[in-house]
């Protein structure tokens, strides 16, 4: 029973930091690469039939060239709104519509742009440690208390504890080869 409770604990430990590790990925993917990436715009809010929806609620992306993205709203009614919510975005992309359709350009970035970038990327995946070590911290937590609770020995304690720790470097290290993946993306002219 006692060895079910750990186990419980590191998997508990387990799904929620592969949750933080996708969670930054996704946010990596949200910073401009000079490359059209749906990612970027697709939880950008349209206000749309009186109530707020996520861009990708409301339209199909596709990118017909390397630095271009093409928005097709599902109704063209929206058009005109989902062109204000782009352009208030604060993304740095000028919408051109034809009626139908939005296209964005991606302008190329600037070296000190991308440097800017790579820093932003930096505090996502510093942010994305912190919350794993947020988890291991709990965990440990939750490991003392059953430790309390009597029925557990110290030397299993240990051997979770240490399972936890390998746990959270190989995550980190997961984390870290995310980050070192989008930095490169970033420095590519």
């Amino acid at each position: 029973m006692s060895n079910e409770l750990i186990d419980l604990v590191l998997e508990e430990a387990a799904e929620k930091m592969s949750g933080a590790l996708g969670y930054a990925r996704s946010e990596f993917s949200t910073v401009r690469t000079g490359r059209a990436n749906p990612a970027l715009i697709e939880r950008v809010v349209v206000v749309a039939y009186g109530v707020e929806n996520r861009l990708q609620e409301l339209a199909g992306f596709s990118v017909p060239e390397a630095r271009q993205l093409l928005v097709t709203p599902f109704d063209p009614q929206n058009l005109e709104a989902i062109e204000k919510a782009i352009m208030n975005a604060g993304l740095g992309l000028t919408p051109s519509n034809d009626g139908r359709t939005i296209r964005l350009s991606f302008p190329a970035l600037t070296e000190e742009r991308r440097g800017e970038l790579v820093k932003v990327v930096n505090n996502m995946a510093e942010d994305a440690r912190n919350k794993m070590r947020g988890i291991r911290r709990d965990s440990r937590k939750d490991l003392e208390g059953l430790e309390k609770e009597g029925g557990i020995s110290e030397d299993d304690i240990g051997r979770a504890e240490s399972k936890l720790d390998d746990l959270i470097h190989k995550k980190e290290a997961e984390i870290e080869s995310a980050r070192e993946a989008k930095e490169n993306e970033l420095r590519e002219i």
